[in-house]
């Protein structure tokens, strides 16, 4: 990393680089369970718990390869979203049928995490601000402003703030228009929320094996056997929530790439560059390019900043060193300051990456294996945070094999488009991200592949 900001940022991230819970044992041995969780992330963690909280007498066991957490849970940008469709726009292109219960199911989710934190008392920094949609050029404003009627009409409080009340309310030297979301977005830091829910499964019963990573599953009986180096796991039901890492299930990984997001982290502002900048309402804030950046303020007055860089690294390969992207931190810091010119000066205490598991249609997707003693939720594209919840309310209604408003949706029902294989999967999406970059700089017009994959029902636009 070249750029001066960043001389002395370090490259844990900012959410994990505290003191951590005491780790949980590995498995050793062979133990059994009602439900068998495979998975420490947000996907895991909410499956468990609101298992135990729908029959407390169930016995069950979450199995983590690394740390609770680790993973993406763990270097997000805490943005807790009501969106169940990785935002309005990609909802109503998908599924137009359904997309207001979609809306309303999305909003009660919100509202559930919200209540679950009162109820276990899990102190995650919690603000429910909205989020600010932002354009950087006047092509982009024209996008926000089609959105409003159908934002509106869908039960959303959306407001359009022309170019000099969005740079009144944020002091940004690229905002062209902006829309507000006044309620359908919350701020929290992940990490907190993820050892919170761990510490409210624990006092429930739930157990943990960290350190464990399951290596295959296979019918043992009436249920499944779960194999890890050193010990198995014989359950009723196995959930999966293994995000981008390959799947258990080998027919689940052609519906999932894995994709590299990077984000940095600014050091504590003062009250006078806090000022310079406006932002007192604390909302989120994501512009309106197909590249874009995401950032938010945390509680202790950092400004986190991500984005517009997403890698696919040629052969789908997840791996230690792709977590830091020396030439996308650089990338980042400049745009940094390209937004706020007035915090000349001010340093980046960390610069992290994190691999998000992604699919063609950029939402969550769900199924079952092994008779219906399995199932999964995969593809939450970044919107897991929030998404998670309501996935493991379709996962524990698929494992429950009975037809349910949830398991009715043709959300739930259909699948994404598959990637093709290697090589092929890597030139098509190299070919994507190209597209997608020349897009912006030519005025937002897609050209012949991306409009090809528009007719196809893919839609990449992020």
């Amino acid at each position: 990393m070249s750029h001066p900001a960043l001389r002395d940022a370090v490259s844990t991230p900012f959410w994990l680089d505290r003191e951590r819970p005491e780790p949980h044992p590995p498995l050793r041995g062979a133990v059994t369970a009602d439900l068998a969780v495979v998975g420490g992330g947000f996907s895991g963690l909410w499956t468990a718990l609101l298992a135990k909280e729908r029959d407390p007498g169930l016995d069950v066991v979450v199995l983590e390869g690394r740390r609770i957490g680790w993973a993406a849970t763990g270097r997000n940008g805490g943005f807790c979203a009501a969106s169940l469709t990785h935002g309005l726009p990609n909802g109503v292109e998908r599924f137009p049928d359904e997309i207001g219960t979609l809306e309303e199911l999305g909003r009660a989710n919100l509202d559930g995490i919200e209540a679950t934190l009162r109820r276990h008392r899990i102190d995650c920094g919690f603000e429910r601000t909205g989020e600010l949609s932002v354009a950087t050029a006047p092509w982009q404003v024209d996008g926000l402003r089609e959105g409003i009627a159908t934002a509106r009409r869908l039960g959303r409080r959306v407001e359009f703030l022309d170019r000099d009340a969005i740079r009144a309310e944020v002091h940004a030297a690229t905002y062209e228009a902006g829309v507000w979301d006044r309620d359908g977005t919350a701020m929290l830091d992940p990490v907190r929320l993820a050892w919170g829910l761990a510490e409210a499964c624990a006092a429930l019963g739930v157990r943990f094996h960290e350190g464990t990573r399951v290596t295959g599953i296979d019918r043992a009986g009436g249920g499944l056997r779960l194999r890890t180096p050193h010990g198995t796991v014989t359950a009723g039901k196995v959930a999966l929530g293994t995000g981008a890492f390959p799947s258990p299930l080998r027919r689940v990984r052609p519906f999932i790439i894995p994709v590299y997001d990077y984000a940095l982290m600014t050091e504590p502002l003062s009250a006078e560059q806090l000022a310079s900048i406006g932002w007192a309402r604390r909302q989120g804030i994501g512009d309106s390019a197909n590249q874009f950046h995401y950032y938010r303020r945390t509680d202790d007055d950092r400004i986190l900043w991500g984005g517009y860089d997403a890698v696919y690294y040629n052969g789908g390969a997840i791996r230690l060193a792709y977590d830091q992207r020396p030439a996308t931190s650089d990338r980042l810091a400049a745009h940094f300051f390209e937004t706020f010119p007035q915090l000349a000066g001010v340093r980046f205490t960390h610069a992290w990456g994190g691999v998000v598991d992604t699919c063609s249609r950029f939402c969550a997707f769900f199924g079952t294996g092994h008779g219906g003693r399995l199932a999964y939720a995969a593809g939450f594209t970044g919107l897991g945070v929030g998404a998670t919840r309501f996935g493991a309310q379709v996962m524990l209604d698929l494992l429950g094999g009975e037809p349910t408003p949830l398991t009715s949706l043709r959300m739930v029902r259909s699948k994404p488009v598959p990637f093709p294989p290697e090589p092929v999967r890597s030139g098509v999406i190299q070919l994507t991200r190209w597209s997608i970059a020349r897009a912006d700089r030519h005025e937002g017009r897609r050209n012949l592949w991306l409009r090809t994959l528009d007719r196809l029902g893919l839609g990449f636009d992020s």
